[in-house]
């Protein structure tokens, strides 16, 4: 453990905050079995990545896998809501998730290509920098930084299963707000939305949306930005208006018609992927930008969305 990131992640989160945090992924980071909302973790297995690729060699699909994983698609998602205030008509926000950026540099250069020259008011990050889930996160730290600078700010990010707190001094120190339990409040003259954001739910379970949505006044407008969507159900009793996530890779290798094999997700299948609705709350779940175990892809084209916020 660095001493010079312990020292940053105690003053940012407090000492015993920090402590807690740090203990519970060295219990739990490389753990294949039993901990999380999943019994079994494959990103987690050593030897999954092994069997994946060689199966799809045997198949011959590998190298269409690989090619289709650096195709990044851009969508745009038009969402309306009845609470949003009138000044954020039309606002939108650039939405990347899953980037895994050590796992494909081509993936990452294309992203880079796409991004330059987007139009957005904010741009949020909804976890998953790292390839593997333990190990050295430096290169990972080292991609982001170098994706952003190209994205306009302001940036706001939450960690995902694969992220390490230790990666947030990191972050931050490159201009990405990370939201660990927190909200930020963007304001438009005397008219305001609320940004909260979650640490890990899915494997870590180290959120908090009790203490995320603590500031926001009951009927305001609000997002909460969740690595995985698997907690739709909280979210949307505490009242949030929109729920912004990624984690399922809308399970990376599909059937023909983009039908999942798996989502290593706990939730109904048409939340794996893209726009849901859940009692009064919207939802979006991005199927991601990178890769996770194996870089590549199958019928699930990888995305980044630009969502546009509209007054219904």
């Amino acid at each position: 453990m660095d001493e010079d990131i312990l020292r940053k992640l105690e003053i940012r989160l407090g000492p015993l905050h920090a402590r807690q945090r740090l203990g519970i992924e060295r219990d739990h980071e490389a753990q294949v079995f039993g901990q999380g909302l999943t019994f079994f973790h494959l990103e987690n297995s050593s030897w999954a990545e092994w069997i994946i690729r060689n199966v799809l060699k045997v198949t011959g699909l590998y190298w269409r896998a690989r090619q289709n994983a650096e195709r990044i698609l851009v969508k745009r998602n038009d969402m309306r809501f009845k609470t949003l205030p009138p000044l954020f008509e039309g606002f939108t926000i650039l939405h990347i998730s899953d980037l895994h950026v050590d796992m494909n540099k081509a993936a990452m250069n294309r992203l880079i290509e796409l991004v330059g020259g987007m139009q957005y008011d904010v741009c949020v990050l909804t976890g998953d920098y790292r390839g593997r889930t333990f190990g050295p996160f430096q290169p990972a730290l080292d991609g982001i930084a170098r994706l952003g600078t190209h994205l306009k700010q302001p940036i706001y990010a939450v960690l995902g299963n694969h992220d390490t707190i230790q990666m947030v001094p990191g972050l931050e120190a490159i201009g990405i707000r990370v939201l660990l339990n927190e909200c930020e409040t963007i304001v438009r003259n005397d008219q305001r939305i609320f940004l909260a954001g979650i640490d890990d739910a899915h494997f870590f379970r180290v959120d908090n949306m009790e203490k995320a949505a603590l500031s926001i006044p009951r009927g305001e407008f609000s997002i909460l930005l969740s690595h995985t969507p698997e907690v739709y159900r909280q979210a949307a009793h505490a009242n949030f208006d929109l729920m912004l996530s990624g984690h399922t890779h809308g399970g990376q290798i599909c059937l023909p018609g983009s039908i999942p094999i798996k989502l290593e997700a706990v939730l109904p299948r048409r939340m794996g992927s893209g726009p849901w609705q859940y009692g009064d709350m919207t939802g979006y779940t991005s199927v991601g930008a990178g890769s996770s175990v194996v870089p590549v892809r199958l019928n699930c084209p990888p995305e980044v969305t630009l969502h546009h916020l509209r007054c219904a």
